[in-house]
């Protein structure tokens, strides 16, 4: 956990809630910030933009910044990496054109999974889809239903031990290309930052190489500090994005009871918070 000066001075740029994997209301992820002493959060749910209205209005009343993100599932060299665009226009027609298709193979995915799930563990899709249903759902909320069907103790064990990517039910879905989704977000007006290019979830780190590719496409920042980092992956990660003047963010990735990040974890100062938004772009 980040120290109490740290925390009350930062933002907490990566947090989802229930309009995609978190179990969070956005309004109450806006109380527990102003709890905490956050200066501000930003909102970033998978490839929806849903949320953003409550969490801005809840945000002005808790009195912390807000800041308007989302996390797009992309991938570049045919490997998976999550994108996130902060301050995007939110009728910005490409992008949202883009997320739909996400959202629809996402929810054509999970059905699938479900029924391959089903044959061998007593879930359903009522049960998956639970009562937000306009969330954007995907293998955590399978996951939740393993769980509360008392198959299996928490989320991450339904992952490291049912629904990894080896797993006879997993499937792929849809992701955009990672430079084609920075020319998006930054077509909307937004600013792309790189989500958690060290997590040990990942097979592989994010190479310095690809970095480049990415900073060279209009890449504006990097998560380097974030809770699922694998520590000896980072050191040329973070020469590279000094190298490459790329912006340096902290976040917490929290998803409430999905997971055991904490809110306000990994934090990024307000001056640096004030070079990002300096950075959103003019929308095209």
């Amino acid at each position: 956990m980040s120290d109490s000066a740290e925390t009350a001075a930062g933002f907490d740029l990566h947090t989802h809630s229930v309009y995609s994997d978190g179990t969070t209301r956005p309004a109450d992820i806006a109380r527990e910030a102003a709890a905490l002493g956050l200066a501000g959060f930003a909102l970033t749910d998978h490839d929806t933009v849903d949320g953003w209205d409550e969490a801005r209005s809840a945000a002005a009343e808790a009195g912390v910044d807000f800041l308007p993100g989302i996390e797009i599932t992309t991938k570049h060299r045919g490997r998976s990496r999550h994108l996130l665009g902060y301050g995007i226009a939110p009728l910005a027609g490409e992008l949202l054109d883009a997320l739909a298709s996400v959202r629809r193979s996402r929810l054509t995915r999970a059905r699938e999974m479900v029924r391959l799930v089903a044959v061998d563990y007593a879930i359903t899709w009522e049960a998956v889809l639970g009562d937000e249903d306009a969330r954007t759902v995907g293998r955590p909320h399978i996951a939740d239903a393993l769980v509360a069907a008392g198959y299996f103790p928490d989320r991450s064990t339904v992952f490291a031990e049912l629904l990894h990517p080896r797993s006879p039910y997993y499937l792929g879905t849809e992701a955009i290309e990672t430079v084609d989704a920075i020319r998006m977000v930054r077509s909307a007006g937004g600013a792309a930052v790189l989500a958690h290019p060290a997590a040990f979830r990942q097979r592989t780190p994010v190479t310095p190489g690809e970095l480049a590719e990415l900073a060279g496409a209009g890449l504006l920042g990097v998560e380097l500090r974030h809770p699922e980092h694998r520590e000896d992956w980072l050191p040329p990660i973070i020469a590279a994005a000094s190298r490459l003047g790329l912006i340096a963010t902290g976040s917490s990735d929290y998803h409430g009871a999905g997971k055991p990040n904490l809110l306000g974890q990994q934090v990024t100062d307000p001056a640096t918070v004030q070079r990002l938004r300096a950075g959103l772009a003019q929308p095209r």
